[in-house]
């Protein structure tokens, strides 16, 4: 009767429903098996089409309503897991074991109800939570083609302090990725530039004939409030789109700065950036001079604290003025600091982290991110970005003295853009 009790308990954690095959209720048994083998060839099916063809695996995991529905299908077999795990201790007869085996039998039937049905139910939220997650931020359609062979998607960082009035994206780049390679160049445009023009076709053109360029007073940076505030009517569409009257116009300045069709934007709110830091557990970076947390006035007697030379292990409140910090630096240092929060985060999320800490990370990107991206191309984007980590990301920063950012030479930026899709040096950085 002990081994019998044994071998119940493996078939059950093995096949859940062969116990009752073998020994209990035949229906119950088919319930589970077939339920269990649905699930074997669901996963069987993902593997084979991986091996055929990896990007469609990735399209079918981003895909909220398949995801939803594998969420339910998981929350209900977590439940039929612990009917059949408590059916196979009534047909263990634990009552006929001695007392010592008694206990310990019953002991290992409930560790493996509660684990296997914990973890199935874990699989099933976190299944729930990502298709929520996806849904919430990829809710456009469509597809986007690239151009010249390339992606290029502006990365704007809002931050919107309770100091700030209004959103000023101090951080802008666009991220151009070759849509065969995957090669990537991360371009940083300085939010200080000035005497920027539109793209052809632009409704701001109308608007300023001569372009952005009434000096201090009109940085790039500054296009996005000014549009939002006074110029909404110029892009009646841009809701509808997933944007904004302030994105589209901070768009269409990048494109005359770069050359470059943007076809996607991403927005992150630095300020939430700092809970997805937390979500990962913080980030490792290494300092390079000491740096004031808080200090707006000039004298920097309302510090808070110092971020201190080295290495070191940040959590996002202080990563957050590692990267806001002013005092002593300049705006390109700052833009720089940005780049390596960044690229920090990137190249520290690691799938455990990703697994254990998944909850946190979707609650944290859902107020982070704002985008355009159609759902259908996070497969595309996802393979690209695979490769784009292998191979790593290349830096082209448009700050002096490469170039004037008080009257730059646009012509000469866009060649030096051109010329940065294939000219890299060993550490994966632009030649010049």
């Amino acid at each position: 009767m002990h081994r019998r009790a044994w071998w119940l308990l493996l078939l059950t954690v093995l096949v859940p429903g062969s116990a009752q095959l073998v020994a209990g209720n035949k229906k119950l048994a088919r319930v589970g098996i077939s339920a269990t083998i649905g699930f074997w060839i669901f996963f069987l099916l993902l593997v084979v089409i991986g091996l055929i063809n990896r990007s469609w695996v990735i399209w079918l995991v981003t895909l909220p309503v398949l995801i939803w529905v594998l969420s339910a299908a998981l929350i209900g077999y977590s439940i039929l897991f612990a009917i059949l795990t408590l059916d196979t201790l009534r047909l263990m007869r634990l009552g006929r074991l001695y007392s010592r085996e008694r206990w310990i039998t019953f002991g290992a039937v409930v560790l493996a109800g509660i684990f296997g049905t914990s973890a199935i139910s874990y699989a099933g939220n976190l299944a729930g939570v990502q298709a929520n997650f996806i849904g919430s931020i990829f809710n456009q359609g469509g597809f986007t083609s690239p151009v010249d062979g390339r992606y290029n998607i502006m990365l704007l960082g809002a931050d919107a302090g309770a100091d700030r009035f209004g959103i000023r994206p101090d951080s802008i780049s666009v991220i151009s990725i070759d849509a065969a390679t995957g090669q990537t160049v991360n371009i940083g445009i300085p939010r200080n530039m000035q005497h920027v023009g539109f793209s052809s076709g632009s409704p701001m053109n109308k608007i300023y004939p001569n372009g952005w360029n009434c000096g201090i007073d009109c940085l790039i940076n500054a296009i996005y409030k000014d549009a939002e505030d006074n110029h909404a009517d110029a892009y009646p569409d841009a809701a509808k789109k997933g944007s904004t009257p302030g994105t589209e116009a901070t768009r269409d300045a990048v494109e005359y700065v770069t050359g470059l069709q943007i076809q996607s934007y991403v927005l992150v709110d630095m300020a939430s950036f700092t809970q997805l830091i937390d979500a990962l557990g913080g980030i490792t970076i290494n300092v390079k001079e000491r740096l004031p947390i808080g200090g707006q006035r000039d004298d920097l007697s309302d510090v808070k604290g110092w971020i201190e030379a080295g290495k070191q292990h940040m959590d996002g409140y202080t990563a957050l003025w590692y990267a806001r910090s002013r005092h002593s630096t300049s705006d390109y240092d700052r833009m720089r600091r940005q780049h390596e929060v960044e690229q920090a985060v990137l190249s520290q999320i690691e799938p455990a982290t990703v697994l254990t800490r998944f909850q946190q990370i979707a609650s944290a990107g859902q107020k982070l991110v704002r985008t355009d991206i159609p759902s259908p191309m996070l497969a595309q984007y996802v393979e690209l970005a695979g490769k784009a980590r292998a191979i790593g990301i290349q830096e082209l920063s448009l700050v002096p003295p490469k170039i004037d950012v008080i009257h730059p030479n646009f012509s000469a930026i866009h060649e030096m853009v051109k010329r940065s899709f294939a000219t890299t040096n060993a550490a994966g950085e632009v030649k010049e």
